[in-house]
């Protein structure tokens, strides 16, 4: 496959291509008549160095990971998740503070993303049907929602 094919398909730039090669983060490809040539693997590099980057980890750190490939976890690898893990943990409860804030939101009939507030987490009632389905309800101002979602807004607004 030429570079443009991958990039296409990547839905990246050329330019990138090139740059992670220079950089070391993709294996220099075959070169066919001096164009580069490369095979289906190198899509799933570009995806997982997508994901890393997103998940927040820098191209030296991503670097170090994709060298290794399938080999054993080396002592830098595990210094690495160690250090690491708590932020990508940090980061997905955040992403799913975020989730649960804006099906919040969808629920509601607002007109106006002020009137709804952040919540802390997802009720269990809500995940298992639908508190409104069990009658679990109440009518604030602009919709109804259920009593454990107006428990966590209250919780959010109280100091700790």
């Amino acid at each position: 496959m030429r570079i443009g094919e991958v990039a296409r398909q990547a839905g990246v730039r050329v330019s990138l291509i090139r740059y992670y090669e220079e950089i070391a983060l993709l294996p220099e490809p075959a070169r066919v008549s001096g164009q580069r040539r490369y095979d289906e693997t190198v899509l799933r590099r570009l995806a997982v160095i997508d994901v890393a980057q997103r998940a927040g980890l820098s191209l030296d750190e991503i670097r170090e990971l994709v060298e290794h490939g399938n080999e054993p976890m080396s002592e830098r690898l595990r210094e690495l998740a160690k250090r690491r893990l708590p932020e990508i943990d940090a980061l997905i409860e955040r992403a799913q503070r975020v989730r649960v804030w804006l099906h919040a939101a969808q629920g509601y009939d607002c007109q106006t993303i002020e009137r709804v507030r952040a919540v802390r987490r997802r009720p269990a009632r809500l995940r298992q049907g639908g508190a409104a389905a069990r009658g679990h309800t109440r009518r604030l101002g602009a919709g109804v929602i259920s009593r454990s979602l107006v428990r966590s807004r209250r919780a959010l607004r109280s100091p700790r």
